[in-house]
């Protein structure tokens, strides 16, 4: 039930906060800002939810501090470890690779990296704070950082394909 109620706050939360805002910007700023939103949605979905729900009991449980040894899982093969490093890599190469379009190409590389590691710390902070069960770990936010970086390289390889689809996209007639 709290997933659904997370999921109508995020419906509720475009249709008036950003959908008329993004529209109003062109039909290419509407398809990536949604794209990326949707993203996010899921983002928040595989890593954070329910949150709306468990905000009451944020301070019910104890902290769990964040494993600061990277690759620890790996070194003492615990747990399903090459599936959990493959994940959170493929987990954030959609964002390296769609924040230069939201931006509208003023990503560098640079960036790129620090708004994926940006985006790691802050899940791997909040994740403990929601789900008393959920720990926080260096191990996954060096790989969505690495999964970030790959998706905008894939970004910079892709990006004159990019911009001729979109321009084709946005010059055609049945898309007004």
């Amino acid at each position: 039930m709290g997933i659904v109620i997370d999921f109508v706050a995020l419906i509720l939360l475009y249709i008036f906060c950003f959908y008329k805002r993004w529209k109003a910007t062109g039909k290419i700023a509407l398809l990536v800002n949604t794209a990326m939103y949707i993203y996010l949605s899921f983002v928040l979905y595989f890593t954070l939810m329910p949150i709306i729900t468990s905000l009451p009991f944020i301070f019910n449980h104890p902290y769990m501090p964040m494993n600061l040894i990277p690759f620890i899982d790996i070194l003492e093969r615990r747990g399903d470890f090459t599936k959990q490093v493959v994940l959170n890599v493929v987990m954030t190469i959609p964002f390296g690779f769609l924040l230069p379009c939201v931006k509208r190409g003023s990503i560098t590389a640079f960036k790129a990296l620090l708004y994926a590691l940006l985006l790691s710390i802050c899940i791997e902070i909040l994740q403990p704070l929601i789900n008393g069960a959920r720990s926080s770990d260096i191990t996954d936010v060096i790989t969505n950082t690495i999964g970030g970086i790959i998706g905008y390289t894939a970004y910079v390889v892709c990006k004159p394909f990019i911009i001729k689809v979109l321009f084709h996209w946005e010059n055609t007639r049945f898309c007004a």
